[in-house]
């Protein structure tokens, strides 16, 4: 395998990461990336044609998420996965599925070429076809309804609008990493560069975008009431309508929040 190029596809929905973590690669000469995908439903569609030998696969993706990405490969050629993954909790799902290895982001020049030297001896031995054969059996735990609705997802044409939201989030909130459930969030306010979550009366800071926030909560439980201010709808209480136009919300803590006139077609979702 030494003398051979190892044909690699890159998987992750931030541009900026997938930039990086080509770059990255690009100090490895006998890597060869033969495609990018910026979504799950691409990466399918991508492995299933070039048949790599070698997947970097973003865990956390709206949609079709990198678990599922390999559920998806149920009965197919299946390449060697490496997640790739912005909090280290992933890690134990990865190990849990029997992954390759797994990267934390920022991805380290040391960490990648440790993983590239497990991709390179599990591609020397047999050990490979039985190491992802069986992380596909193990991700591959599902009803017969659960995999024909994954493989109804990948063939929709509308599928970017059919997305899956987690129960249970992560967020980086200094040195720690704080798992919430979503019915916990409250609501969310931008402070800065950084973003306020104010759940089960704590409040955590976290260096996040609003735009990129918004991409991991449900719109059918999560709305933007203000220019800086998100809402969990199920925690409205009351509804105060303002001279001006706007609305002051009242949510079940006793907290108040102001829904500005730009946003007042979230009013609906109160009534």
């Amino acid at each position: 395998m030494s003398d051979e190029k190892i044909r690699v596809i890159l998987v992750d929905d931030e541009p900026l990461a997938l930039r990086g973590l080509k770059l990255r690669l690009q100090a490895f000469p006998e890597i060869e990336i033969v495609g990018e995908c910026a979504n799950g439903r691409e990466a399918v569609k991508e492995i299933k044609a070039l048949t790599p030998d070698l997947v970097f696969l973003d865990i956390q993706m709206p949609g079709l998420d990198g678990f599922g990405v390999v559920r998806a490969m149920i009965g197919a050629p299946a390449p060697l996965f490496i997640f790739v993954t912005a909090y280290d909790k992933y890690a134990i799902d990865a190990f849990e599925a029997n992954a390759l290895d797994y990267i934390v982001k920022p991805v380290e020049e040391e960490r990648l070429s440790d993983a590239l030297h497990r991709a390179r001896e599990a591609l020397k031995s047999k050990a490979a076809a039985s190491r992802e054969s069986k992380l596909i059996e193990m991700l591959a735990s599902l009803s017969d309804d659960d995999r024909d609705r994954i493989k109804e997802l990948i063939a929709d044409p509308e599928w970017t609008d059919k997305q899956r939201y987690p129960e249970r989030l992560s967020f980086k909130d200094g040195s720690k990493v704080v798992m919430l459930d979503a019915d916990e969030i409250e609501w969310i306010d931008a402070a800065g560069d950084y973003m306020c979550i104010h759940a089960g009366g704590k409040t955590h800071i976290i260096r996040e975008t609003m735009k990129a926030l918004q991409t991991r909560l449900d719109p059918e439980r999560f709305q933007r009431v203000h220019r800086s201010a998100i809402v969990n709808v199920k925690r409205v209480k009351e509804l105060h309508p303002h001279s001006n136009g706007e609305y002051f919300l009242i949510l079940d803590n006793g907290a108040e929040l102001k829904l500005s006139r730009s946003y007042k077609d979230v009013v609906a979702r109160f009534l």
